[in-house]
């Protein structure tokens, strides 16, 4: 694991800008789960996400065994280097120091905040979901390193089911608390401009960067390039 950067109260923007969030249901569909073949996929959009500037990337697995996880994990790892970019796994909080990786986040459902920093250890970065200002108020108060909040609009994946909380959703969330805010949910090119005026820190994606319909789109790296080309 990395030395962790962590965001202090107060020190929200240095959060990375951009989150891109990897899931299996949507890019390793069709890939066999003991095959070099997904490894090797997993291990080239890690490098090509790095070299084109990401700086954290979470890993959504929901469907496989722990077993088949870790060994994702495991060829993420070896492909981001020590020092690089930052691995968060959904939910999987147990795995999170077996395979080296810097943080777990979780959801309403998952694991408690507390349960979850007690497994991963203090240096490692959690995170955890919330889709209501209630929500956000408590999870300000958890042992948490940021909170993501959503879905700020429609979404074509199947990540929430949560109602829409707009932009005016992100706004309350973001003067609610002073931990790094990760905007979810919808988020596009066009429209991540106004969920960054309207205070969001960073912006998680998954179809926008990796593609829809269960078919990964043709150019990752570039969709974050062009991701990333927005806050310069």
């Amino acid at each position: 694991m990395m030395d962790q950067i962590r965001w202090s109260r107060g020190d929200r923007g240095r959060f990375p800008r951009l989150y891109p969030i990897l899931d299996a249901e949507l890019v390793l569909r069709g890939v066999d789960a003991d095959s070099d073949k997904r490894r090797n996929l997993l291990r080239r959009l890690v490098r090509e996400l790095s070299d084109a500037g990401v700086e954290i990337l979470q890993y959504r697995n929901k469907r496989d065994a722990d077993a088949v996880v870790s060994a994702d994990a495991l060829a993420m790892r070896e492909a981001a280097g020590p020092n690089q970019m930052q691995l968060i796994l959904n939910d999987r909080a147990a795995l999170v120091n077996e395979a080296g990786w810097d943080g777990i986040h979780i959801g309403q459902d998952d694991l408690s905040p507390k349960q979850a920093r007690l497994l991963v250890g203090s240096m490692a970065m959690v995170g955890f979901s919330t889709h209501t200002d209630q929500q956000v108020i408590v999870a300000d108060a958890e042992p948490v390193d940021y909170i993501a909040i959503g879905p700020v609009f429609a979404t074509a994946s199947k990540f929430d089911t949560s109602p829409v909380i707009g932009l005016e959703g992100v706004r309350r969330a973001s003067a609610l608390t002073d931990k790094p805010l990760v905007a979810i949910g919808g988020i596009t090119r066009e429209n991540a401009p106004a969920v960054y005026e309207a205070g969001a820190d960073s912006m998680a994606v998954i179809s926008a960067i990796f593609g829809m319909g269960g078919r990964l789109g043709p150019s990752p790296a570039q969709s974050a390039k062009d991701f990333l080309e927005i806050f310069k």
